[in-house]
């Protein structure tokens, strides 16, 4: 299991940025090259005032008319959204990590903080599960491969939150710990998870739509 680790670490850690990083570019430049191709009214109206707008709209809780409608599910997805990207980027193990590589580190949050945010989180996942479940209208439109999505997603903080309470075969959770974060890393690129880095990009593109070419609001 040592040089398994080992191996995940080293030589499968640096494929998985490529692919991660090399895969976001690739999408993002084969959609911008479809859109100047289907949609070049889109250019004909960019405004960044009303795509920053539509932009920061759709970051802050409530603040568009959508999730104004459903706000127990809108805190829910946000929160959701802030332990993802927050717990991995400032969890003071991957920051030591990051020093030991790099020489460089981002602010580290304590680890009875990251306890508790990771409880959160997959209390978030657990509604997001069952709405999925429960909703009509949401089940119609949910296909396998969405609830692998969000196991997958929720797999690397589980798996760390148990190496991290030793609860279970340790080196075994470690692994998958690791291997499952890596697997959701490739993934993204080439799936909804995309919207991780899209979202700018569309918001963008209806702010523009909406408020630079009708004069009206997209939230």
């Amino acid at each position: 299991m040592v040089d398994l680790y080992n191996f995940l670490a080293g030589p499968a850690l640096w494929l998985t940025f490529f692919i991660f990083f090399g895969g976001l570019v690739f999408r993002i430049a084969y959609l911008y090259g479809l859109s100047r191709e289907r949609d070049r009214v889109f250019y004909n109206h960019m405004d960044a005032r009303w795509a920053f707008q539509s932009i920061v709209r759709w970051l802050i809780p409530w603040g568009s008319v959508s999730m104004r409608s459903q706000p127990v599910f809108s805190l829910v997805f946000f929160v959701f959204h802030v332990c993802l990207l927050g717990i991995p980027l400032f969890l003071y193990a991957h920051n030591m990590l990051w020093e030991e590589a790099f020489g460089v580190s981002l602010p580290s949050i304590s680890d009875s903080l990251a306890d508790t945010l990771t409880i959160v989180f997959m209390v978030c996942v657990a509604f997001l599960l069952i709405r999925r479940l429960v909703r009509p209208e949401v089940r119609i439109l949910t296909t396998a491969w969405d609830y692998t999505l969000l196991l997958l997603t929720a797999a690397p903080f589980v798996t760390g939150f148990l190496a991290y309470h030793q609860w279970g075969p340790y080196a075994l959770m470690m692994i998958l710990h690791v291997l499952t974060a890596q697997i959701l890393l490739i993934i993204i690129p080439f799936s909804k998870l995309g919207h991780l880095i899209l979202f700018f990009f569309t918001r963008a593109f209806i702010g523009f739509e909406m408020g630079g070419r009708r004069g009206a609001r997209s939230w």
